[in-house]
């Protein structure tokens, strides 16, 4: 079963649908894992390969059960053996090959089953907030947790308190018509993004790539360095952010309330505001346990008003370097996460100096104007297209479309992706704001139920028509891979 397939989606209100039999807990429950544990086995298709996924999980369990009966003091090493089991089993390829199984196994959700173990075991280290997390976690509950098939392949990641909020309340939360309609809407949606949008932006990437390497004139080979450069975020946006919606739906129908991921990132002014908005539980996880320890540990180590600053910038370079290096294994990588991490550090330098040269309100007024913005918003566009080379592409791909055209040429191609990506992301910013401010009966035109019904059929409509017309199966959700 595809994930974001109409099998999927079927499959996901088939146990919403049962799931609502019974407003009782226990029944909930039951209908979560079982849904659960027949999508990890649809997926998995052999027992045997989760052999190694399910001792994943029963490390982390019996690390859990240690911590909760006052281990505290092995926190450290608990955590860097589920780590470095982790980076073992997804072969990492700094490891030495002959340490890796040969043989084949299932790691598909592993990555964010890991930050959910890790969440875990560092709530329940440090303690536990009493108030928010139980002390006792059984094994039922951290199976739920580990396993919900809404969040099992591409997240979002969501913390314990508020799975067990929802998952465990004596009275379910509410599910009205109006919500099941909202959220049935937004299955339409994501299904449309996925299975329209990111085929059609995908299609452009991949012929683009092609005309790479045809000998074209420089112009024409410019062009499809520029088209190759802008439809990739598109294309991530809509597989990734489409899927989401699908899974955020159908736990919604589930009476379970997962946490968003997106924010209309290419809205964003800036690198730092984009990771706000752009996969926004990984940044929020990383900041929690990355970051903000981090910057504590380093502060009490240099306590000095003037560095501090500073060393607010190194912290941002080394989360967003992790992030870039847990999306994969290679070198790729590694030099995505160089330049994700370099990307917030500058731009972080930037506002420290800007706000120094100017005063923080001049430069906050500055921010605000809608030029300035605008080409902000199109620069953080453009850097982040160039980061996605070392995402999409292995060094042979990357090495043959540089070489395609010289640097004053794609020089070029980067000032070109700039202005394109303000102009456009301008454009629809203002659209997007002068319909919204058409009212009618106090609500907003484009919002109304009505308007919704008829984008929703219209999309449905569109995702089965240029499906069958195109014969071609939609892309596979890109962040399934890690």
């Amino acid at each position: 079963m595809d994930t974001a397939s109409i099998q999927f989606v079927c499959f996901g209100l088939a146990a919403a649908l049962v799931s609502n039999f019974s407003r009782s807990r226990m029944w909930r429950s039951a209908v979560l894992l079982i849904a659960s544990l027949a999508f990890v086995g649809l997926l998995a298709h052999k027992p045997m390969v989760l052999a190694p996924l399910a001792g994943f999980l029963a490390l982390g369990y019996v690390f859990l059960m240690l911590l909760e009966r006052g281990w505290q003091r092995g926190l450290a090493w608990m955590v860097s053996a589920v780590v470095l089991l982790y980076i073992w089993l997804k072969k990492y390829t700094f490891l030495p090959e002959a340490s890796f199984l040969h043989v084949s196994y299932f790691t598909l959700g592993l990555s964010y089953i890991f930050f959910r173990v890790l969440h875990l075991l560092i709530t329940a280290g440090e303690g536990g907030a009493s108030e928010r997390e139980p002390r006792r976690i059984g094994p039922f509950a951290y199976l739920l947790y580990t396993l919900n098939f809404t969040t099992f392949v591409s997240g979002p990641i969501q913390r314990y308190d508020e799975f067990a909020r929802d998952q465990f309340a004596a009275e379910p939360v509410a599910l009205g018509a109006r919500t099941v309609g909202l959220e049935l809407e937004r299955i339409v949606r994501g299904f449309f993004k996925v299975n329209v949008l990111a085929m059609l932006f995908d299609m452009a990437h991949t012929d683009a790539l092609a005309r790479m390497s045809e000998p074209l004139p420089a112009t024409a080979k410019m062009g499809s360095a520029i088209t190759l450069a802008v439809f990739y975020p598109l294309f991530l946006y809509a597989n990734f952010s489409g899927y989401i919606d699908i899974v955020i739906a159908i736990a919604r129908l589930m009476r379970l309330r997962l946490p968003e991921n997106f924010d209309r990132p290419f809205a964003a002014g800036s690198v730092l505001d984009f990771w706000n908005r752009w996969h926004m539980t990984l940044s929020n996880w990383l900041k929690t346990y990355v970051y903000n320890p981090l910057l504590i540990a380093l502060m009490r180590r240099f306590p000095s008003p003037g560095v501090e600053p500073f060393l607010g910038v190194f912290c941002f370079f080394v989360t967003f370097f992790l992030i870039g290096v847990w999306h994969g294994r290679t070198s790729e990588f590694v030099v995505f996460g160089i330049l994700t991490g370099g990307g917030m550090s500058i731009n972080k330098l930037w506002q420290l100096g800007m706000a120094r040269a100017m005063g923080r309100k001049p430069y906050r007024e500055l921010t605000r104007n809608t030029i300035y913005a605008a080409f902000g918003r199109g620069l953080n566009f453009a850097w982040f297209a160039f980061t996605l080379f070392w995402f999409w592409g292995d060094w042979k791909q990357i090495r043959a479309v540089f070489s395609a055209l010289s640097v004053a040429q794609w020089i070029g191609v980067w000032l070109a992706a700039w202005l394109l990506a303000t102009l456009v992301l301008g454009v629809w910013e203002w659209l997007r704001e002068a319909l919204l401010s058409v009212h009618a009966a106090g609500e907003p035109v484009l919002t109304n139920r009505y308007a919704r019904v008829v984008y929703a059929s219209t999309m449905c409509l569109a995702s089965f028509v240029i499906t069958l017309l195109l014969s071609q199966p939609a892309p596979d959700i890109v962040y399934k891979a890690f």
